[in-house]
């Protein structure tokens, strides 16, 4: 296949995701044009003596970009353009104006008209176009949602429709409410969905109710540290303007008409709420919840404990409604179609089963979308799904990465801040490694087709199923973990040494039990022969479960610390060069992969991180593991921060009044001072009386205030941080220099100006300098 663009055959087009990218299309033709200026042609007979390295060499670099023309290689690349044009938006430090982005995309089309007839500059320009098209389209998204955002923690009496109804594993019930009016006080600038826990609500209450009762409503958080999970990000796109608690439980009142809207999604969500209580009456305890959030999206109600029995296993995507949920429940309806038809040899000859089979799979994946809530990850694997069942409905090839450069297109233009998250990340990155794989192999067999094959016995080709049915499990396991495992480690800073026993174990029970059973569940449910299905789910989910608690127990610590950007840009760009290309050109990827793993190898780890209330502050101390300044820290903060800085251990404060000897690398703690001499030199001090602090100017490096209004009393020397600092910028990390009392560098986790997601930050107290009003703590568990 070397060097023959042209002869490629349309059985190989399909197979590598030709057809818009395809020879005479405009994406496509640039190329062939820059490799026919370049000179390539088919292989000649002339011998390489007369011919220099550097001259073979272009020739077969030319060559291979022709063949990667004619496979449709350039259109793989409109989905990677805008994607990244979606994520140099959200990551600019201030927010651009529109007027500009219309403007350059403008002069774009204007001169990639005039630019025709000229290969390079007409490829340079469509490629600019792209990724600015990827800049207007979350510059758009952005400004549509404009969702309101709560600045301030308050309390108030407020009335909304219950738009979500969730039992979470603590006993609490957690409520999504669009709000319809907030009253004593009324706030002026209301957000218009909030999400808040109560202990108990009305019985029998259901999506599309309304409630109302008093409230305590808080702000979505931002990043506990530089570069993590920023939920306030999260709440803007979803439309969620606060968090709280009721702080007695709520009443129904009476509701208004509803929209034909409001109706349909009510019915959708009490349909969601019935199926969940279905599953739980037949499937009790932790695998009955695991259960509801595999086939309804319901996650609230699965234990923590459990929940980290599954990350440290590898086996959390299981919860997540993705690509795997979607396509095991199309392909058992897709089996049990053309079996069925099967029994009917005269028809099924006749009639395009295939495509019958694809329409109900299609069906049944619109009807799962629907139940299962239609978040982001289950709408971006529905709509991958249905363009490949859709191929098939056209006689075209499903799984091909064309069809995945599609489904990419169609995701990144609806909701462009889904390519920041994880979730995208690792969904697309593991499909198109499989589909790479998968290329690979479906050639190699062709080419090992023409080589003669002995007859085996039935015994020897039901042994050689069973065998390759595991050997293709393996592989999948070890393809879709390794394409996975660096945005893990990216965006978690963690990695299951395990994963791959954990998943051979445990996805035989998903792929060939639970889903299968769950899908004859919910044909049966009708007829009210669901259970014994429901049950046998169960089961295999308990299986599950004990492999994911038997893993995780003698599993090693799994953080890895945190991963530099640049090294995550070289390693993401390696990994696409590597899927995307089906030829000799995949060696490019090679110097990108390489620099980035030289990159990460040469981090620089925090050695101070402090929380965006000021309460919380963490030191890296010599022997590995974190001091902190509390007895109790936030878990999900310590979590994090243990992860980030590659720690296991935590170390307490130790109280200086008790008469025994403070460790050197915990904290002193006496009434309102806590302090750590750090190995660089210089004290790490957290007041949370402001008088305190000029007594300590002289003595410490870093000094954080738990107080708004305290300006500073000390020289350049120290690094002072207030409530009011973090409550502006948010979370800190410092990294010290070696040098004594000197500071090496500092960042916070948001930028200024205010992007859009982070402009309520301005309006809480702390962050205008004002005392706290003493508001009342959430109950455990409550957010």
């Amino acid at each position: 296949m070397q060097g023959d663009g042209a002869a490629t055959s349309m059985d190989e087009r399909e197979r590598f995701g030709q057809g818009f990218g395809q020879v005479g299309s405009p994406v496509a033709e640039p190329v062939r044009d820059i490799a026919e200026a370049g000179g390539a042609t088919l292989p000649s007979a002339q011998p390489r003596s007369r011919k220099s390295l550097t001259q073979s060499l272009s020739g077969n670099v030319l060559s291979d970009l022709h063949v990667e023309a004619a496979r449709g290689t350039p259109f793989l690349f409109l989905p990677v353009l805008l994607a990244i044009g979606a994520a140099v938006y959200f990551a600019l430090p201030e927010e651009p104006a529109g007027a500009a982005i219309v403007a350059t995309v403008t002069v774009l089309l204007a001169g990639l008209f005039l630019a025709r007839g000229r290969p390079v500059v007409s490829l340079g320009l469509a490629a600019l176009l792209v990724f600015s098209m990827g800049l207007a389209a979350a510059k758009l998204e952005t400004w549509r949602r404009s969702t309101p955002m709560l600045g301030s923690p308050i309390a108030t009496t407020l009335t909304g429709q219950v738009l979500t109804l969730e039992h979470m594993a603590n006993g609490r019930i957690r409520l999504t409410l669009d709000v319809i009016g907030t009253e004593r006080p009324q706030l002026r600038y209301a957000p218009d969905r909030v999400r808040v826990s109560a202990r108990n609500v009305p019985d029998a209450l259901a999506p599309g109710d309304v409630v109302s009762g008093l409230v305590r409503l808080m702000p979505p958080s931002g990043p506990v540290r530089p570069g993590a999970y920023d939920f306030a990000f999260t709440s803007f796109f979803q439309e969620r303007g606060a968090v709280g608690f009721f702080l007695r439980n709520p009443v129904r009142v009476q509701k208004a008409e509803e929209s034909v809207l409001l109706r349909a999604q009510s019915l959708v969500q009490r349909l969601r709420r019935a199926l969940a209580e279905r599953i739980s009456r037949h499937v009790d305890g932790q695998a009955g919840q695991v259960a509801v959030a595999m086939i309804t999206g319901f996650r609230a109600g699965i234990p923590e404990e459990t929940n980290e029995w599954l990350r440290r296993a590898g086996l959390a995507h299981i919860l997540a409604i993705s690509g795997l949920h979607m396509a095991l429940a199309a392909g058992c309806v897709m089996l049990g179609v053309r079996w069925g038809f099967a029994l009917f040899p005269q028809s099924a000859s006749r009639l395009p089963v295939k495509k019958y089979a694809a329409g109900a799979a299609l069906l049944l994946a619109t009807l799962y979308l629907l139940i299962s809530g239609g978040a982001v990850a289950a709408q971006r694997s529905y709509i991958m799904l249905a363009v490949m069942l859709a191929a098939l409905l056209f006689d075209r090839a499903a799984i091909t990465m064309r069809n995945l450069a599609i489904a990419a297109l169609i995701i990144i233009a609806a909701s462009p801040h889904v390519v920041v998250g994880p979730s995208f990340q690792m969904s697309f990155a593991a499909t198109a490694a499989l589909i790479a794989a998968y290329g690979w192999w479906t050639e190699r067999r062709r080419r090992a087709s023409h080589r003669p094959h002995r007859e085996r016995g039935l015994a020897a080709r039901v042994a050689m199923a069973v065998l390759l049915f595991f050997a293709g499990l393996c592989a999948t396991s070890i393809i879709a973990g390794l394409a996975t495992s660096l945005f893990g480690a990216w965006h978690f800073q963690r990695v299951s040494p395990y994963a791959l026993p954990a998943n051979l174990a445990a996805m035989p029970l998903v792929s060939l039990v639970a889903m299968p059973s769950a899908v004859i569940a919910m044909i049966m449910m009708p007829f009210g022969l669901d259970g014994p299905f429901w049950l046998l789910m169960g089961k295999a989910i308990e299986g599950i479960t004990l492999i994911a608690e038997t893993v995780s127990d003698r599993s090693p610590i799994d953080a890895i610390g945190l991963m530099p950007r640049g090294a995550f840009l070289l390693l993401v760009s390696g990994f696409t060069l590597l899927v995307i290309f089906t030829t000799r050109l995949r060696i490019l990827s090679l110097p990108f992969l390489l620099a980035g793993l030289a990159v990460w190898s040469q981090r620089d780890l925090p050695d101070v991180l402090v929380s965006d209330d000021a309460r919380l502050v963490g030191v890296r101390v010599a022997n590995g593991a974190l001091a902190v300044n509390r007895d109790r820290p936030n878990g999900f903060t310590m979590g994090d921060w243990k992860h980030a800085l590659n720690v296991d251990q935590v170390i307490k404060p130790q109280g200086v009044d008790e008469g025994q000897a403070t460790p050197d690398n915990a904290f002193s703690c006496a009434d309102t001072v806590c302090s750590l001499e750090h190995p660089h030199g210089g004290a790490i001090v957290h007041l949370k009386d402001p008088a305190d602090t000029r007594a300590y100017c002289s003595k410490a490096a870093v000094i954080v205030v738990d107080d708004a209004t305290i300006s500073s009393p000390c020289g350049r020397h120290v690094l002072l941080l207030t409530k009011k600092d973090l409550a502006q910028n948010g979370a800190a990390a410092i990294y010290l220099s070696t040098r004594p009392d000197r500071i090496t560098r500092l960042v916070h986790a948001v930028a200024r100006p205010y992007r859009p997601w982070h402009e309520h930050r301005q309006y809480s107290r702390a962050a205008r300098a004002c005392r706290p009003t003493g508001g009342i703590n959430p109950p455990a568990g409550a957010l």
